[in-house]
């Protein structure tokens, strides 16, 4: 499973394997170029099993490799961030 960056669509997005089902962050740009990130998304059939971890982890490594920096308003990325610090060069706030 990979995590691919849609900007056209506002979102980062991971197809779940051996499903029709997705796994979806959503963000706005401020006037800056930050990424707002708003909403994350699991289908239920999914939870438990990683995928928002994988998700997060993915479009934080995205951000990283295309200097972007990300806002972090959606509370699960809040949390997966304060368990990864190390991601701290790609959170503007």
């Amino acid at each position: 499973m990979t995590v691919r960056h849609e900007p056209g669509a506002s979102r980062f997005i991971l197809n779940i394997d051996g499903s029709d089902d997705s796994a979806i962050a959503w963000y706005q740009t401020d006037p800056e170029g930050n990424l707002l990130m708003t909403h994350t998304e699991v289908p239920f059939a999914a939870s438990g099993q990683g995928i928002g971890s994988r998700l997060a982890r993915g479009l934080f490594d995205i951000a990283r490799k295309d200097g972007l920096r990300l806002v972090l308003r959606c509370p699960f990325l809040g949390q997966w961030f304060a368990r990864h610090p190390e991601y701290s060069d790609v959170v503007a706030g």
